[in-house]
């Protein structure tokens, strides 16, 4: 009992300690605990010209394997092809951490990672996900820095579309793309820890992007958002994603993000 005790402890430090670096639109080179699991839930609405509401569900778990290794995997409800909401695809995405260099309240992380996503979807759009959009395959980069109550990280990845019905795609083929991505958070609450209880507010601002290849067009997105974390373990999400550049077709070039999870801690 006082092992565990003490194990929970560090784990609940730990997510203090990193709390400015859960981004909401991102993944950072950080895992989350060994031994834990988190279930989560997302929904992002937005409006498309001429048309209805853009809706899209996407429950989720994620698996601390071990304080290097954790997984993801879920699924996706929308109606981007569809009259009503309907089930559209599955993926599972995973991530190693192979660097890490910590000192007192700060760190340098580095981390490769791996998605793969089947998607019901026809592909109508030049932007191109592994998450709903597109039968595809995304491998990448992340590096992360946090210092006292700042962090920031860059990501990168290449993404290749396998959807089957590409060759019979009538206008220009888009089957790979270069994701890229700068995030930063703030730690806002509390300004000085006294107990776990405690909620932490934190502040995000990121730019996110993608070019595709063949047809080559872009499209470049700032999203804010604020976080709040209650008892060390329960998270609420809300940000607003929207385009600021680019020359893409889009689905959704506008979107409310809405997402809570609760990790247990130990659990596995």
């Amino acid at each position: 009992m006082k092992k565990s005790l003490i194990y929970l402890s560090l784990v609940l430090l730990s997510i203090s300690v990193k709390a400015q670096e859960l981004y909401v639109f991102s993944e950072p080179a950080s895992n989350m605990p060994a031994n834990t699991f988190a279930p989560r839930m997302k929904a992002v609405i937005g409006k498309r010209e001429n048309t209805s509401a853009f809706q899209r569900y996407n429950p989720e778990l994620q698996l601390g394997l071990s304080k290097k290794f954790m997984l993801h995997g879920g699924v996706t409800f929308s109606n981007m092809m569809f009259e009503n909401v309907q089930w559209e695809g599955a993926y599972l995405y995973g991530k190693y951490r192979f660097y890490s260099s910590d000192k007192l309240h700060q760190h340098f992380r580095m981390a490769a990672f791996g998605e793969i996503g089947y998607s019901r979807n026809e592909m109508m759009n030049d932007e191109v996900s592994a998450r709903g959009d597109n039968t595809a395959l995304d491998i990448g980069l992340i590096a992360t820095q946090l210092k006292n109550k700042f962090a920031v990280s860059a990501t990168t990845s290449y993404l290749k579309v396998l959807d089957k019905n590409l060759d019979e795609m009538h206008h220009e083929t888009v089957d790979e793309a270069i994701n890229y991505s700068l995030s930063a958070g703030y730690l806002v609450l509390p300004l000085e820890y006294t107990s776990y209880d405690q909620l932490n507010l934190n502040l995000y601002a990121e730019v996110l992007g993608q070019r595709t290849f063949g047809k080559k067009s872009y499209f470049i997105d700032v999203a804010p958002a604020i976080q709040f974390i209650f008892n060390s373990n329960s998270k609420l999400n809300v940000g607003y994603r929207f385009q600021v550049a680019g020359d893409a077709l889009r689905g959704v070039e506008k979107s409310f993000l809405v997402s809570f999870e609760h990790t247990f801690f130990n659990a596995l």
